[in-house]
């Protein structure tokens, strides 16, 4: 993963991770992946993007989560 794709300014949405050169979260790609959206379509509804900013989120995430313990509650 090209690390520069995701970007964290405190001047664009408050700080939140973000596609680089873009004002679209990482959260709402992976938002959209989650509804069952495939990185083609978010590709196409989002033509600023690129596969690789898309495969960039997934990895951001798998990289936060990856040391850290989830704990679901029933």
């Amino acid at each position: 993963m090209e690390k520069s794709r995701i970007v964290v300014d405190p001047q664009v949405l408050v700080g939140k991770p973000t596609i680089r050169g873009t004002r679209i979260p990482v959260y709402l790609v992976l938002e959209l992946l989650e509804a069952g959206k495939t990185i083609g379509e978010i590709v196409d509804d989002y033509p600023e993007l690129e596969v690789a900013d898309v495969k960039a989120a997934i990895h951001y995430a798998e990289m936060l989560l990856k040391n850290e313990e989830l704990v679901l509650s029933s």
